[in-house]
């Protein structure tokens, strides 16, 4: 169906730059771009349907490239207890931390895992987000991860919402490999990926590069198995210590490097060269308190085209709102209200591989676009919390979620 979607005007967000249209209007044919620009310019056709946008300003879908929707549980208690003086390795000694939610997300069905993500997504889709990165991690065994797999290309059939699905095996070690990292390396590397790579639950792969999680070497052998497999890979990196996880990452061509806030100028250097994406996580780095920054500068200065997340997830980001996420990159990170918005655009769908047909209205790119009852772009990165007046169109098709 051939719709125009008339007076309104457009931050099209080509280029990494809001790449305004005054005076504009989006033709739609199917589920993507057909014609875009000054509404002056628009010759007269046949249209299915015209909808008035009412003067609303018009932005790309906003992309949440890095979360971890899929889990069991719940660690508010937690929260509680790390405000009450109890440390992070205390809780963890009696049990809690990523293990608690292990347990939870084990013992829960697909089902009951299904329900409790659908809910959080949902938040996710009123906030404008139209394209959403969900992560394994919590299963770390064959089974599980496959359960939060299968959960997470379901909730991309039944929601309107574009999900891509990251194995994160390599998240944690799991109980029944303590002490025994290398073997639990062997055993993603040699029967997880391969088995869920070949059921087509997987679109990349994604490890946890630390000092309490993976070394690089064992991360690269993930990296490796990743490409025999034919996966694009993506790296959590620099959180709480420089590894040079993130260089590592460039030079297996990741998508992008997520965290970043120990990485150093080298890192910066071959990620820009490589174009692997920074994806900041100004959730994580306001829930945990943390002091050290992310190096914009020399992200900027290296060319480093710099995304923003979520990071949604039970322990450290229980964000559910992206758009907060805009206005923490600015107030947290230094970041302008321009490149807080292409860091959930443009720069997010880079960092999902997507920069082809996500991320920016343009031409021939998926109709994916949020038109927004705002004065002008730099609101929604302004306004805290709340649910702004908007109308969410995907794939051509507006959505009522």
């Amino acid at each position: 169906m051939k719709t125009l979607w008339k007076h309104c005007h457009v931050a099209s967000m080509a280029q990494g730059k809001y790449s305004i249209i005054e005076d504009a209007a989006i033709v739609t044919s199917g589920a993507c771009i057909e014609w875009i620009g000054p509404q002056a310019q628009l010759t007269e056709a046949n249209y299915e349907s015209v909808v008035d946008l009412n003067g609303a300003w018009v932005t790309p879908g906003l992309i949440d490239c890095h979360t971890h929707t899929v889990f069991g549980g719940n660690r508010s208690g937690e929260f509680e207890q790390r405000l009450q003086g109890v440390s992070y390795a205390e809780i963890a000694a009696a049990g809690g931390g990523i293990a608690s939610t292990v347990r939870a997300t084990r013992a829960a069905s697909e089902d009951e895992l299904y329900a409790s993500a659908e809910n959080r997504l949902r938040h996710l889709l009123k906030d404008g987000v139209t394209t959403v990165e969900m992560k394994s991690g919590y299963g770390l065994d064959l089974a599980n991860e496959r359960k939060l797999l299968r959960v997470i290309r379901r909730l991309g059939n039944t929601l309107p919402i574009t999900v891509r699905s990251t194995c994160l095996a390599a998240h944690a070690l799991p109980p029944e490999y303590t002490d025994r990292a290398d073997d639990y390396i062997n055993h993603i590397c040699s029967e997880m990926l391969p088995a869920l790579a070949d059921e087509g639950l997987v679109d990349a792969v994604d490890a946890f590069c630390e000092y309490l999680a993976f070394s690089p070497a064992q991360v690269e052998q993930v990296f490796i198995t990743a490409g025999q497999l034919g996966l694009p890979v993506k790296l959590h990196a620099e959180q709480l210590s420089s590894l040079a996880g993130s260089s590592l990452a460039a030079r297996y061509q990741a998508l992008s490097a997520d965290h970043l806030e120990f990485m150093t100028e080298a890192d910066a250097i071959a990620m820009g060269a490589a174009g692997t994406v920074a994806v900041l996580l100004p959730g994580a780095y306001y829930f945990l308190r943390e002091t050290q920054l992310p190096p914009m500068d020399a992200l900027r200065k290296h060319g480093v085209d710099i995304a923003i997340a979520s990071d949604l997830n039970p322990g450290t980001s229980p964000a559910l709102s992206l758009r907060l996420m805009l206005n923490m990159a600015c107030t947290l990170f230094r970041m302008t209200p321009e490149e807080a918005l292409a860091g959930v655009t443009i720069n997010a769908a880079k960092a999902l591989g997507m920069g082809d047909t996500h991320g920016s209205l343009e031409v021939g790119k998926f109709a994916d676009f949020v038109a927004w009852n705002i004065e002008r772009p730099a609101d929604l990165a302004y306004w805290l919390g709340g649910d702004l007046d908007k109308r969410i169109v995907r794939h051509g098709v507006e959505s009522l979620i």
